[in-house]
């Protein structure tokens, strides 16, 4: 299997061709969606039979890219992403079938994104081993294309001074009054200028909108911080003055959101069952892994009350119009819409048991799958997504064949970024039915990084192997999804989680079967990941996995030292990447607690950053795991 098979499509297909504009897009948006249910029906009836796939998985990293001045004491995001592609993708030109790693552009000018490479992950249990080697090799490429330039990657969730006044090198001023997404502090040429996408999509999710995107992060208060946490606005900007929440850091741009980079990871299941079996498992996880991997605690130069990015990109791609929040009476729009195309997600794919929030869906499309033979839990999934319009489309690409091509069903799919995504698999290809696991946050170094994403895919072989049943309902695990993004959430909040997860007659099983109300609890993440009296641990579930498959000596123990490294993570004795950021912020000695975080705190903690992701030890956060 030597294709892209795992390559994300978070922005969607990037086609070639001339973009359409929004009221352009939107005179297509039902030809999209008709032809996009046409697809999905295709691809649905030809490969649902589809069976014995074996596992095969893949990680992906969003890199920043920053310079560093010195004299100054100024740390910038450096706009050579564009630049340097051709070249990290030149060994993949050159040798298709043998590559070590994959490079694609992302939403901005300083972000690129890598995969391994020709061959996915899966063959046998030493991929495990190499998944740390390869993440190194990648960040080794971007220093080789980066040699000579002041340019260097860095595996950061966020920028600190993300959209403060020259947070680019070269440095450009915001033109609020002509610019793609009208940001008083993100400027267009942030966005990647190497193909047309990026900026169609900002432009057209605020045109949708009908005014550009709002999002407020709470302020952490501290001890000199104004009461009330109060900023003016330019006078030319009444949405600013208007949309701004006192003790609130505003932000005006989807740059805030896709600018920010994070860490994926994609399953290929055996069958169609096991995917969604996978994706629903999974999904209650999705809120305890981010708190386990925060990593942004800084937005536009301010300590913020959050440690996570989530609510953040889901403001920054909301293009709900007035009437779909609620704001107005429905007139022009179909549905009222309570929620982001990028959220959490909104119903179990495998069981309907646990789905107590109404799903708004479409009913036409939803009647559509049902009679093409598609069953309510996946026909009600995908009618929900498709209440959505298209907000990118190119020419050339509005006429398909619903046989051979699906870029109309990716169009909607691809654009409802949500925490799980289940992934069909594409026309004439050998790929299977994957899912993606997308609430992970960057952390600092390639042993972190790695120690999650196979925590991840040891995972899923516990789940199916144990037979494991995570289930709460979905309000609980979206509920869960909100308390994962608050400050220090690993060590001060409680979740929602099953009180049982292994089969009745398993040796981790309590006596005695449990009635619906008494199925799941309030748990600290420690008790989850680690156990604590009658319930098991997670981790200790995966490491009984692990002891129980046959490998060789250095595998198990490179997998043993990731997964304390998770363990660790949960007790609290070593730090999330955000509490240790928040930790240096605020014993730095310019600090003057504030809430502000300087030019030079900037600076130095960028400097140490650098430090800690080529090598230097950092106690608090992986210990002496390394």
């Amino acid at each position: 299997l030597r294709e892209a098979i795992f390559a994300r499509q978070v922005m969607g297909l990037l086609s070639e061709g001339k973009p359409l504009s929004w009221e352009e897009t939107k005179k297509y948006a039902d030809l999209v969606r008709k032809a996009g249910v046409k697809q999905f029906l295709s691809i649905y009836h030809k490969l649902k039979e589809r069976k014995d796939d074996t596992l095969k998985w893949g990680d992906e990293i969003e890199y920043s890219l920053l310079t560093l001045d010195k004299g100054r004491k100024q740390a910038r995001l450096s706009l050579v992403g564009p630049n340097i592609l051709k070249n990290l993708k030149q060994p993949e030109v050159d040798d298709p079938e043998n590559h070590i790693s994959k490079w694609a552009p992302e939403y901005a000018c300083y972000m690129i994104e890598g995969t391994p490479g020709a061959t996915p992950y899966g063959g046998s249990f030493r991929d495990f081993s190499v998944v740390e080697a390869n993440m190194k090799l990648r960040r080794q490429q971007l220093y080789e294309v980066l040699k000579g330039s002041r340019t260097f990657p860095l595996c950061i969730t966020g920028f600190p001074r993300l959209g403060c006044p020259g947070f680019t090198d070269p440095s450009y001023m915001p033109l609020p009054s002509t610019s793609a997404s009208r940001s008083l502090f993100y400027p267009d040429e942030a966005i990647w200028t190497g193909h047309p996408r990026y900026i169609t999509l900002t432009r057209n999710i605020r045109e949708r909108r009908g005014e550009k995107v709002a999002i407020n992060v709470p302020v952490f208060k501290d001890e000199h911080t104004p009461l009330p946490f109060k900023e003016e606005f330019s006078s030319a900007d009444g949405e600013g003055g208007r949309n701004a929440k006192d003790d609130h850091i505003y932000l005006d741009s989807m740059g805030f959101g896709m600018g920010c980079c994070c860490l994926q990871v994609t399953f290929q299941a055996c069958d169609i069952d096991e995917a969604r079996h996978l994706y629903d498992h999974l999904a209650v996880m999705c809120p305890i892994i981010m708190a386990l991997s925060a990593g942004m605690p800084i937005f536009r130069g301010y300590l913020g009350d959050v440690d996570c990015r989530w609510n953040i990109i889901s403001a920054s791609v909301d293009d709900r119009t007035l009437e779909e929040r609620g704001l107005k009476p429905l007139k022009e729009n179909k549905f009222a819409v309570s929620s982001s195309r990028y959220d959490v997600i909104d119903s179990y794919l495998h069981s309907g048991a646990y789905n107590d929030v109404e799903l708004l869906l479409d009913k036409e499309i939803f009647q559509q799958l049902k009679d093409g033979g598609v069953d309510d839990l996946l026909a009600q999934h995908i009618a929900h997504l498709f209440i959505r319009d298209p907000v990118s489309l190119f020419e050339e690409k509005i006429k398909q064949d619903v046989e051979t091509e699906t870029d109309h069903f990716e169009n909607i799919q691809s654009t409802n970024w949500q925490s799980m995504r289940f992934k069909p698999p594409p026309p004439m290809s050998q790929i299977g039915w994957r899912v993606e696991f997308r609430p992970l946050e960057l952390q600092l170094t390639d042993f972190e990084n790695a120690s999650f994403v196979v925590f991840v895919v040891l995972l899923t072989r516990a789940i199916l192997s144990f037979k494991l049943n995570f289930y709460v309902p979905i309000s609980k695990m979206q509920e869960n999804m909100k308390k994962a993004q608050k400050r220090d959430a690993v060590r001060q909040e409680l979740f929602y989680f099953k009180k049982q997860v292994a089969p009745e007659d398993d040796e981790f099983s309590p006596t005695g079967s449990l009635s619906h109300d008494e199925e799941y609890t309030l748990m600290s993440i420690d008790a989850i990941i680690n156990g604590k009296d009658s319930f098991p641990g997670i981790v200790p579930l995966v490491r009984m996995y692990v002891n129980s498959i046959d490998m060789d000596v250095e595998t198990r123990c490179t997998i043993m030292q990731y997964l304390r490294l998770i363990s660790k993570k949960a007790s609290g004795e070593l730090m999330t990447t955000a509490r240790w950021i928040r930790k240096f912020v605020t014993s730095h000695p310019k600090y003057k607690h504030d809430s502000v975080v300087s030019d030079e705190i900037t600076y130095d903690l960028v400097c140490e950053l650098k430090d800690i992701s080529e090598g230097k030890h950092c106690e608090d956060l992986t210990g002496t795991l390394i």
